[in-house]
């Protein structure tokens, strides 16, 4: 895909700081309003401020200015950029704020807490499954459960958007709050594996897929320009949930066992998800949307190709440290309580990493930011996590850095694919992206397993293959990045 020449911006230190830092609030807020036919204001140019046209949208033409635009451009060199906004051709009036707004981002923030707040805390479930009900079974076979839940949460999320936008988020939310309150409170009833696989894999997979579109979605409903920064502010629940789950579960699960701590667990997902159902709510009017499938002629384009096989090796070496620093841990002499610990400093880098993750990018570019976080990642894991073994020092150092980085790859990985193509074409590539992707969350756990299974419960082979995982992400990343804008290491993309 050869891209627009005005999409080959050089940074220029001192135009950026003439705009200031606050441009835009972080990378998802830049991409997420150039989907919407943004045209921003350079006021750094010479001629008193020029329209450039978004990366997502090569074609587009700015939005009708106001009558006072003159006087804004005049005063644009000491103010945030202009931004003005086309919904389907037409103009639309977001809040951008106010109580009603600001709700439904706190009930987004309820709902994905239940979703991946769960999901950051696999290592925690993996530890205690395998040591007492599970024990028979081997860490691949164990994987299994996790990674179908994962799967499904991805790849069943594809039809969701229609109906979404047809039908709005209320029966959707309702119904993956069912599944998410049911998952966490028969889990503490399982026995045997398939219990496992059908309580937590199943219903939790799919509760988090109905849950997960319309709590992002509708924010975009309230929120424009700062849809960026509201979005990222419902997704660090999942690094929150990371902290807190596996901290409450280290102290309940000795004082009333496994069955009660994750019913505790239960109870506060159906006051969190009480809220969710109060306060996600759609604003625009209801439509037919057309059907967002997987399409594989997009993959023609090179650069989109590169990408999402990059994301896909990035997925594979994420959940390997995620599922199994804990057990780790417990298999180098620590003790179960820093095994939960270790887990909680991982995803406290993680929130860290997502919310800079955005500052950095629009400065130096969502690309270049992605391919560095994706080589700190493979510097940490084979230089820190590789030869930490009985060092408790390392390995928190580790878990934070580490964490930092992998948040950061989440939060950008969207937005580039967004990035490569046109907003009417955006349903289309990031369905056939995940499509893609979801099937490394399926296999990436359960292949970890059977390596540390072969090297009869050593952890360094299982060690290197995420490491290689993420090594070979960064190689696809960064052929994308030269397919796309070539060589230049100063062109910010």
């Amino acid at each position: 895909m050869r891209m627009q020449p005005r999409q080959r911006e050089e940074f220029d230190l001192v135009a950026w700081i003439s705009i200031g830092p606050d441009a835009n609030n972080n990378a998802e807020d830049t991409c997420l309003t150039n989907h919407n036919g943004a045209s921003v204001v350079d006021a750094s140019s010479n001629g008193g401020g020029r329209a450039f046209q978004s990366p997502c949208l090569p074609n587009a033409t700015p939005a009708a200015l106001t009558k006072n635009n003159n006087r804004d451009l005049e005063a644009a060199s000491a103010s945030r950029p202009i931004v003005s906004s086309t919904t389907d051709g037409e103009d639309d009036e977001f809040p951008e704020g106010g109580t009603r707004a600001w709700s439904v981002v706190v009930g987004s923030f309820c709902g994905l807490f239940a979703v991946f707040g769960v999901i950051n805390s696999t290592a925690v479930f993996q530890e205690y499954f395998s040591t007492h009900q599970l024990s028979q079974y081997s860490p691949g076979q164990i994987g299994w459960i996790f990674s179908m839940s994962l799967f499904l949460t991805f790849f069943c999320g594809l039809p969701i958007g229609p109906i979404f936008d047809a039908k709005g988020p209320k029966i959707l939310v309702f119904c993956g709050s069912v599944l998410l309150v049911a998952s966490m409170m028969l889990l503490g009833l399982c026995q045997r594996y398939w219990h496992f696989f059908m309580v937590y894999s199943v219903l939790g997979g799919l509760g988090g897929c109905l849950m997960n579109t319309p709590a992002i979605a509708s924010i975009g409903h309230f929120f424009f320009a700062k849809r960026g920064n509201a979005s990222g502010i419902a997704m660090t629940s999942g690094s929150i949930g990371g902290i807190i789950i596996p901290l409450m579960l280290q102290k309940l699960i000795p004082m009333v066992g496994f069955a009660w701590a994750t019913r505790v667990l239960g109870f506060i997902l159906v006051f969190l998800l009480i809220l969710a159902n109060l306060l996600i709510r759609s604003r625009l009017p209801r439509k037919k949307a057309p059907k967002v499938v997987p399409d594989l002629t997009v993959f023609k384009d090179l650069t989109f190709a590169f990408t999402t096989i990059g994301i896909f090796l990035l997925e594979w070496g994420l959940f390997v440290p995620l599922t199994y620093i804990s057990s780790y841990t417990l298999a180098h002499g620590a003790s179960s309580a820093f095994g939960f610990q270790i887990l909680a400093l991982l995803n406290t880098g993680s929130f860290f990493g997502r919310i800079t993750a955005g500052l950095i990018a629009d400065i130096m570019g969502r690309f270049n930011t992605l391919v560095l976080t994706i080589l700190l990642c493979v510097v940490t894991i084979l230089t820190l996590w590789l030869p930490a073994g009985h060092s408790k020092p390392l390995l928190i150092i580790f878990a934070l850095s580490f964490g930092f980085a992998s948040g950061s790859n989440l939060s950008l990985a969207p937005v580039c694919v967004g990035q490569l193509c046109k907003t009417e074409n955006y349903g289309r590539y990031y369905a056939s992206c995940w499509m893609v992707v979801s099937f490394g969350t399926l296999t990436g756990v359960p292949i970890a397993g059977q390596i540390l299974t072969a090297n009869n419960g050593a952890y360094n082979g299982l060690i290197i293959f995420s490491g290689l995982a993420y090594a070979g992400a960064l190689v696809c990343v960064v052929v994308s990045r030269i397919l796309a804008v070539g060589w230049k290491i100063n062109v910010v993309f």
